[in-house]
């Protein structure tokens, strides 16, 4: 619908340039936003504003051209100026019970493949292996997800790369442990990773000569020791079940053959080297291999270095990121490559694009695109931790949102079984932890607060959860009669309007989460579809209602809203519950 209004205004923007009104040079971007005040129409645009200095003419008197240009259509009910020149576009009603019943008729609610179809290898998750994963990597893990889900909904090849850390200094440490250890005692500490780890890190720090075996080890491992592989190969695995066992709680679609390691590039690094030093780009600085770039300088003026080689031979993030980022459009096909990492790595990734480009590990029209987050914080301000100060593992986040989802369902008096109970407090408390971070900006800092994210009121999963069962209790009540689904739509009542108003609008917010990479979008969306549904529900009586035709046409509205909050929850991630 948005596109088709567009259209329309391209044609009259072409239409007075024809005429000389608008010079022929002017190619406006034309933009349509959703007015917060339902009065204003369906959509609205500055157009007329923009276009104002070229046409030399006041911006209401060129919206009225515009508007006198736009070709005859059916789409359109009325189109009226508004304050300095806004112009603003109501929709015609028939065209809202097409979109209505287009949505309900389809599989896909009438959502439009993108018209530009992509192969999108995103880089998400790609937690450190030392370590067991902790909050930190919360939202890389469901905010790459759930924009991947929106990218394969709408028509687009995802392929996803888990760019794990399993290589480097550290894990000199962590072999040199797992050789002091017997078979036994090593299963045992490699079941918590964290301990092993920290144990592991004790010994370097009080033993020189382990301190001496694990950096023996380093050098071993890297010149590809089959003894040194066996043992790490065998702390990977560990690692990696760790990692799929959150992935499956959490419901993320990452699986063992999306991983693609720091060390499956291991063997192309010296290649990146002799690339950039055919390329003529490599500079010696103390004894390191430097990239120098005009476009990045530091304070004093001078160009930031990326270092490619330290003064010892070894490779850094910078090889590695140029590695992959070769392998993703040349081997995988990538033509738009996302990277769903820390906002604090922006830098870095400016860096590497342009020197991806510059030095010809990407050619042609391929995308390239960092999407930074921002930190999960405690009630303190400082970045989120366990109570006794330390980074909290996600597998025991995820417990205790388990745990205080089931306290919460006992202390209301449910009449579900306690197996039930288990189950329900189960999806409720881990898609609590997910919307919470998936329901704020993308590239803002966030409050972790259990009390907010498991209340039944507000823009939360409970309260979108238990919207949903609501709804779907309607029709636990009807039975078996189907009679509804070829009713005609009957929107008289103001409620009626608004909830089918914002059905419609689906497709375009799910364009926007993909082409901004902000699920957020989408749960706005949720919670004020959920919002209009509730007052719908409370003001136009269904199941009850006399007139069959109008109660068809609300248990039809009803249906459309379940499908829409079913999709919309489970392309976040999330999954629905029939009762709570």
């Amino acid at each position: 619908m948005k596109d088709q209004i567009e259209q329309l205004l391209a044609s009259a923007v072409a239409q007075l340039q024809s005429d000389g009104i608008l010079p022929q040079s002017v190619q406006p971007r034309i933009q349509l936003d959703r007015p917060r005040d339902k009065s204003h129409g369906d959509f609205a645009t500055n157009l007329a504003l923009m276009m104002a200095k070229p046409a030399a003419m006041p911006p209401r008197d060129l919206a009225q051209k515009l508007i006198a240009a736009i070709p005859a259509n059916e789409l359109l009910e009325k189109t009226d100026i508004a304050g300095p020149g806004f112009i603003n576009f109501t929709l015609s009603q028939q065209q809202l019970l097409d979109q209505l019943q287009a949505m309900y008729s389809s599989g896909r609610l009438n959502v439009q493949p993108d018209a530009d179809s992509k192969t999108i290898v995103i880089d998400y998750s790609s937690p450190n292996l030392a370590k067991e994963m902790h909050v930190g990597h919360l939202r890389s893990a469901i905010i790459g997800d759930a924009v991947s889900r929106v990218a394969e909904f709408l028509g687009h090849k995802v392929i996803r790369q888990n760019h794990v850390g399993d290589w480097g200094t550290q894990f000199g440490m962590l072999l040199a442990h797992m050789e002091e250890l017997d078979a036994g005692e090593q299963a045992y500490e490699l079941s918590n990773l964290e301990t092993f780890y920290k144990a592991a890190k004790k010994r370097f720090d009080d033993s020189e000569a382990f301190a001496d075996r694990a950096r023996e080890l380093v050098v071993k491992l890297q010149s590809g020791d089959d003894y040194c592989l066996k043992l790490w190969h065998q702390f990977i695995d560990v690692s990696l079940a760790h990692c799929q066992e959150v992935y499956d709680r959490l419901g993320v679609k990452l699986t063992r053959a999306d991983v693609m390691a720091e060390s499956a590039y291991n063997d192309k690094l010296p290649g990146v080297i002799e690339h950039l030093k055919a390329r003529d780009l490599l500079v010696e600085d103390q004894g390191a291999q430097c990239v120098f770039l005009d476009e990045f300088k530091g304070k004093e003026g001078d160009p930031l270095p990326i270092i490619v080689q330290k003064r010892g031979g070894g490779y850094l993030y910078a090889t590695t990121d140029l590695a992959a980022i070769e392998y993703r459009q040349k081997t995988l096909g990538g033509d738009y490559l996302m990277y769903f990492v820390d906002a604090r790595q922006s830098l870095h990734f400016e860096q590497i694009f342009t020197l991806a480009r510059k030095a010809g590990f990407v050619e042609g029209d391929i995308d390239l695109a960092h999407f930074g987050f921002g930190t999960v914080m405690g009630k303190d301000g400082r970045p989120y931790k366990s109570r006794d100060g330390g980074v909290t593992k996600l597998a025991d986040l995820l417990d205790e949102a388990e745990r205080r989802a089931l306290d919460l369902m006992q202390s209301k008096g449910s009449s579900l079984t306690e197996e039930e109970q288990q189950a329900v407090a189960k999806v409720v408390g881990i898609s609590s932890v997910k919307y919470a971070d998936l329901s704020k900006n993308r590239t803002s800092d966030y409050i972790f607060d259990w009390d907010l994210m498991l209340s039944f009121e507000g823009n939360t999963a409970p309260y979108l959860l238990y919207a949903y069962t609501r709804v779907n209790s309607i029709f636990e009540k009807l039975g078996t009669d189907q009679r509804y689904q070829n009713a005609d739509w009957q929107l008289a009542d103001e409620r009626e309007l608004a909830l089918a108003n914002q059905l419609v609008r689906f497709n375009e917010v799910l364009h926007s989460v993909y082409q901004k990479a902000m699920p957020h979008f989408l749960c706005g969306y949720l919670f004020e579809l959920a919002g209009k549904f509730s007052s719908f529900y409370e003001a136009c009586p269904i199941l009850n209602n006399d007139d069959l035709a109008v109660r068809n046409s609300r248990l039809k509205l009803a249906a459309l809203t379940a499908n829409t909050l079913r999709q919309g929850l489970q392309l976040l991630g999330i999954p629905t519950l029939d009762k709570m």
